[in-house]
């Protein structure tokens, strides 16, 4: 495997740092810690710079909160001038790992996204009977800082780069407490092996397509399953036969337990394929889609919390209108034209009165 060097110079290039800058104020214009540092970009990008090329860069504090989206999720926001350190080092490594990626992952890259993985599952789901649907249990929590690094490696030589990405590792904050014991172990190794990464950094969504790229390639060449779809960590594999499809799991745990993680113990199942696939918020059926009700309740609570924004001078007009088209672009990749008719009727922006 050919190792990439001399990257730091780039990644700490002023020109890389300034286009960082630009992409991580995309749609957070208005937040206050954004517009106080673009209102000094030029100084804030040439102190970030110095920074880095000292390694004397260090990540401020994380802004954590719970969500439920549907089931209960810890986001970490970094703080502004760490995310556009973030987007400048994906900038450069990115390319690098993702022409190793397989065709049929689709999760933060560049050409893919959630409505092309549902064409494929469409696509497959119209020539095989039966799929195998998996999650893997606590995936972000579960990720090993140390065989995390050691993938990352395998790629990047440049030793300025690896100090930076190891930096942005051990940073993250403390994730939810899980003690696995995986073979070999022994008792005390759960507790003395630094697991888990912030969901919210972009770094965080591409890592976890690197930790997961070794797997991708054992499913589709050793299991001989090209049938494959993956979103972060979910994935498909579609089949003829619903007995080789069981007898998947085995080996997929087996390999799992060498990267420290394991399949959802009630989330892994083989279905028929007529029946719909439950995939990123929808049943997907050989011939149509259907939006899944826990998605649906999403979208009206969203709807109910721009009316309340708009009417607290928080958004924009035009903001609500990016927001809700957004949505309504989401919602055609199925038959859900009654329910974009019954859901969009109930609310008025306009008549809603600005403090």
């Amino acid at each position: 495997m050919k190792r990439v060097g001399n990257l730091y110079g780039r990644l700490c290039s002023f020109e890389n740092l300034y286009l960082a800058a630009c992409r991580a104020r995309r749609g957070k214009r208005r937040r206050p810690d954004v517009a106080a540092f673009h209102c000094e970009l030029e100084g804030e990008l040439v102190s970030l710079q110095e920074e880095l090329q000292s390694k004397s860069y260090r990540p401020g504090p994380y802004r954590a909160f719970r969500i439920r989206d549907p089931k209960p999720r810890l986001i970490s926001a970094a703080a502004y001038r760490d995310r556009v350190v973030h987007h400048a080092l994906c900038q450069v490594i990115e390319p690098i790992f993702d022409k190793g990626f397989i065709f049929d992952s689709y999760a933060n890259r560049l050409g893919k996204g959630t409505h092309k993985a549902l064409d494929r599952c469409t696509h497959f789901a119209r020539r095989n009977p039966y799929v195998l649907k998996c999650d893997l249990e606590k995936y972000f929590p579960s990720i090993d800082h140390e065989l995390l690094k050691a993938r990352l490696a395998r790629k990047i030589k440049c030793r300025d780069t690896r100090w930076l990405m190891g930096l942005i590792i051990d940073h993250s904050n403390p994730q939810e407490e899980i003690i696995r014991h995986f073979p070999g172990d022994t008792l005390f190794t759960p507790l003395e092996r630094r697991r888990g990464i912030p969901i919210g950094n972009l770094t965080s969504q591409f890592f976890a397509n690197v930790y997961l790229n070794g797997f991708d390639h054992f499913v589709q060449q050793e299991l001989r399953s090209p049938a494959y779809v993956r979103f972060a960590d979910d994935f498909l594999i579609f089949g003829q036969s619903k007995a080789r499809l069981g007898e998947l799991r085995r080996p997929l745990q087996d390999y799992l337990n060498g990267l420290r993680l394991r399949l959802h113990p009630t989330k892994c199942q083989v279905t028929p394929t007529r029946t719909g696939v439950s995939f990123l918020g929808w049943q997907v059926y050989p011939d149509h889609r259907r939006l899944r009700r826990a998605t649906g309740v999403r979208f009206q609570r969203r709807l109910r919390a721009l009316q309340q924004d708009y009417g607290e001078g928080g958004i924009s007009l035009e903001g609500v209108r990016a927001s809700v088209l957004s949505w309504i672009g989401h919602l055609k990749q199925g038959d859900t034209w009654g329910l974009r008719r019954k859901l969009l009727s109930r609310v008025n922006f306009n008549a809603v009165p600005r403090s």
